[in-house]
């Protein structure tokens, strides 16, 4: 590795340190699988780094940066301040998206990233030209593996049925092929792996 790539692998790990710094302010905690505790979105924020390494070969930058950043402050915006129904969480989701994108954005500046890249790893963050954005599309799937590896069981135990088959019906049609084999590989608890087969089959 040469001197121009350790230094951008530096700047990358200093960015992906200050976003985990900022996500270690949330007040909410969440057990990991080991049993231990940490703030929610720092955690969720670790989770998406390891599955992006599992999933693809040597991420570019941007896409490891908008990995890690997928939540970052999210506990900022809560869901309870947008009304209920579709409209109103539709409307949540976008607003995350730019704010996440703002966030990270304000970190990869503090280290003089040129705009360029700034702007591309904001357009994953907002979820842009999913389905035509390899990477977009990349990002896509390793949050859907996310939720399924780690948080989709939770979920499933408080729902009904039905509705649970119909998201995972959703997130299956949110993931590229390479996201859907993936995902079939993963090692999931029996109770998880038969609500996926469910809605698959």
């Amino acid at each position: 590795m040469g001197k121009a790539q350790i230094m951008q692998q530096n700047i990358l790990n200093q960015v992906l340190n200050d976003i985990d710094q900022f996500n270690l302010n949330d007040p909410n905690r969440q057990f990991d699988e080991l049993g231990n505790i940490h703030p929610k979105e720092f955690l969720y924020g670790k989770r998406m780094s390891n599955c992006l390494h599992d999933f693809m070969l040597s991420p570019p930058a941007q896409l490891q940066i908008a990995a890690r950043a997928q939540h970052i402050g999210r506990w900022l915006s809560p869901r309870s301040d947008y009304p209920e129904g579709r409209a109103g969480y539709l409307k949540w989701r976008k607003d995350l998206g730019s704010k996440h994108a703002e966030l990270c954005a304000d970190i990869m500046r503090k280290y003089q990233l040129d705009e360029a890249q700034i702007e591309a790893t904001c357009s994953l963050l907002r979820k842009e030209k999913l389905k035509q954005n390899p990477l977009t599309q990349a990002l896509e799937d390793v949050i859907c593996l996310v939720f399924l590896k780690y948080y989709f069981l939770e979920f499933a135990n408080k729902h009904e049925q039905a509705k649970v088959i119909s998201i995972v019906q959703k997130t299956w049609a949110k993931m590229s092929a390479e996201g859907q084999k993936a995902a079939l590989a993963l090692e999931l608890p029996s109770p998880a792996l038969r609500l996926v087969q469910q809605a698959l089959a």
